[in-house]
């Protein structure tokens, strides 16, 4: 089901979803691998979704459905698009296909520019329906779906889709625009993407800044070897308690891990097998897998779910 946030509603913004966020792109991975993402390696086309007042309607709205339908990879997936008045801006009925079923909101008879981001989110859920990737709670699974979208291609159009000004508020999906952002900031990452250029939406290239810059933080976080100065002071010092703690983890939980918490970048001490070495774990940048790597100088450690090989100064 993709949300619709309308004129009259406020966007939220900022990262309050950014835990669920990577651990979606965690669980992506962990079902797809590292050579399955890797698959999806081109972005959905814009002209692929340019739909105008002068085509047919039901024909441009299967036109854009087999599209996106490439997109993801699902070629044996057949959408069939009817338009009807409802709250949300579409919703899916998730079957054994190969048809599904999409219902789009009447709205995108007449604002059709944003039909394909619509169709994203829905083609999305059928993708993971069949790959049989959920996550338990209704809001987790819709911000797994948004996280997929993007990170899968498609998904940068329901970040241009967002529009706010004096008269207009408006956003689909589940995620903020940053988020949006970053996550799509994650997948240019990967595969040397510039998504500059895509958006029509000023406010959405804005957005989409924002969140390359969280993410580019997810890559300065000790003890990673990019890490500032000051979060090598934060690890130092939460080196030296774990070092002398007994028991198992020192981190986040103990009040002694730098710029630990909500934003995901906690690190963790704990004494390896024999209680004679001291080990770090830390969330891999790419993939947001804990990574456990001994403490002692500076190494190279690979990440055995995403294949990243990380510098690190432990």
């Amino acid at each position: 089901m993709t949300q619709n946030r309308g004129r009259n509603g406020s966007v939220e913004h900022g990262f309050p979803h950014l835990a669920i966020v990577r651990a979606s792109i965690t669980a992506l991975f962990r079902r797809l691998s590292a050579d399955g993402i890797r698959t999806y390696d081109t972005s959905f086309a814009a002209v692929d979704g340019a739909f105008d007042a002068g085509d047919d309607l039901h024909l441009g709205a299967q036109r854009v459905a087999a599209a996106t339908v490439r997109a993801l990879r699902l070629p044996d997936a057949r959408m069939v698009v009817s338009f009807r008045e409802m709250e949300q801006a579409a919703t899916v009925e998730l079957a054994a296909g190969p048809e599904y079923f999409v219902e789009v909101n009447d709205r995108f008879r007449t604002h059709r520019r944003d039909l394909a981001a619509a169709l994203a989110h829905e083609v999305t859920h059928v993708l993971l329906h069949r790959l049989d990737l959920r996550f338990p709670g209704t809001a987790e699974n819709e911000i797994l779906t948004d996280t997929a979208a993007t990170y899968l291609g498609a998904g940068w159009l329901l970040l241009d889709a967002y529009r706010e000004d004096a008269l207009t508020h408006q956003r689909f999906g589940y995620l903020t625009p940053e988020e949006f952002g970053y996550v799509l900031a994650k997948r240019a990452a990967l595969f040397g993407e510039d998504p500059a250029t895509w958006f029509t939406s000023p406010q959405a290239y804005e957005a989409y800044v924002r969140g390359r810059a969280q993410a580019e933080r997810d890559h300065r976080r000790a003890p990673l070897t990019a890490a500032g100065p000051l979060a090598r002071r934060r690890y130092a010092k939460a080196r030296r308690a774990g070092a002398g703690t007994a028991g198992a983890d020192v981190g986040a939980e103990a009040g002694v891990g730098a710029g630990a918490g909500a934003d995901g970048s906690a690190y963790r001490f704990e004494r390896d097998g024999s209680g004679a070495g001291l080990r770090v774990s830390f969330p891999c940048p790419v993939c947001a897998q804990r990574l456990r790597v001994p403490v002692g100088g500076r190494l190279r450690a690979r990440c055995g779910l995403c294949r990243t090989v990380l510098d690190c100064t432990t």
